[in-house]
């Protein structure tokens, strides 16, 4: 990268940071309390770099098969971030996704614990991915489902489970997917969990005010993508 955009990364890490502090003021909430998640799908290791050099600790991606080299080759340049899988898993890229991820936010089917849980070496920290919105096409347990899913998830030996997260409906103003970010962290509470895993560059102050502890901002730091849905 060149250092002009090396600068900018910085600069619009600065700013989203900035943005989540006065979110979590409005809130009454620390803002140390959230991470942010820097999701570079699409974007080269370089860019991940560039951003573990401005501060950022966490890194997110959609697909095994775009994160895993990307985290080698960051791993490689001496880097050491902790790497979230928050994008749908298939059973079969289970293994790699084990073998490159710290966090894995998206688990949306007991099955898919299931499968988790007999390949998994070490503890796996798992978030249970709600379609709170009950989107056609969208992966996720129904807002109904997640008590026995919880229940069902917290019986597997080797899974461990941190919180909820969820993929808001895509909206031009973030107000109105407020009520979606509530009703998950109700869901939360309920279920006694610690994590959040709510909100993207769109609408991640709003998930913030509501309680989201991961953050998934991708556009604001890195830039836009050439195609592909925001985060």
């Amino acid at each position: 990268m060149s250092q002009a955009a090396i600068a900018l990364v910085a600069a619009n890490l600065a700013r989203v940071r900035a943005a989540i502090a006065r979110a979590a003021e409005r809130a009454d909430r620390d803002p140390a309390g959230v991470t942010l998640v820097g999701v570079s799908k699409t974007f080269p290791a370089a860019a991940v770099i560039a951003a573990a050099q401005a501060g950022l600790r966490d890194v997110g991606e959609n697909r095994v098969q775009e994160g895993a080299p990307k985290r080698a080759e960051v791993d490689a340049a001496g880097v050491h971030l902790r790497w979230h899988l928050i994008g749908h898993l298939q059973t079969n890229k289970v293994r790699p996704a084990l073998a490159s991820f710290d966090i894995l936010h998206a688990v949306d089917s007991l099955r898919l614990a299931e499968v988790i849980n007999r390949q998994a070496v070490r503890p796996v920290e798992v978030l249970l991915e709600v379609n709170v919105a009950a989107e056609a096409g969208k992966f996720g347990f129904a807002a109904d489902e997640v008590l026995a899913a919880a229940r069902a998830t917290e019986r597997l030996d080797h899974l461990r489970l941190r919180g909820l997260m969820t993929v808001a409906p895509a909206v031009t103003d973030a107000e109105d997917v407020r009520p979606v970010f509530r009703q998950l962290r109700q869901l939360r509470d309920a279920l006694g969990l610690e994590e959040l895993s709510m909100g993207m560059s769109g609408d991640f102050e709003v998930a913030i005010e509501e309680g989201a502890t991961l953050v998934r901002v991708g556009r604001a730091i890195f830039g836009a993508r050439a195609a592909g849905p925001p985060v």
